[in-house]
């Protein structure tokens, strides 16, 4: 699916962004790719993050929880500069690499892992094969 395609099923798109992301553990964080994967939709990961943009108040979503695939507060002016997002992972004890990079390496979670609840709850265990070779 691209870009195009996921937006003109954004509704329901964006709907599946939240429930994965309302998955994501504290202290850890995933990427708008990794979710996009994760939904079947690889090439959607600038579709997630304008859900992300956007979600509706009332669901609470931690979009402070995504970054991107370097580990970059790419998402930080939503939060009104990157620094309250920064500050936000570091009260949950998120490491950092650099002023604004979170150290992937020993935070990332995966949505498609096995046995995390957000595949379990987006029913995308089928995707699960599809990345165990990396």
């Amino acid at each position: 699916m691209t870009d195009d395609a996921a937006q003109d099923d954004q509704p329901d798109f964006y709907s599946r962004v939240y429930e994965v992301a309302l998955h994501i553990p504290y202290g850890r964080v995933t990427t708008y790719g990794a979710i996009a994967r994760s939904m079947g939709h690889p090439n959607s990961a600038r579709v997630v993050g304008y859900a992300l943009n956007a979600p509706p108040p009332f669901l609470d979503v931690p979009c402070h929880r995504v970054v991107n695939r370097i580990g970059f507060l790419s998402g930080g002016w939503h939060f009104g500069h990157p620094d309250v997002m920064r500050d936000k992972l570091r009260a949950e004890g998120v490491p950092f690499v650099d002023d604004y990079q979170v150290d992937l390496k020993r935070v990332m979670w995966e949505p498609w892992a096995v046995g995390s609840a957000a595949a379990d709850e987006v029913g995308d265990l089928e995707q699960i094969p599809l990345f165990e070779d990396g």
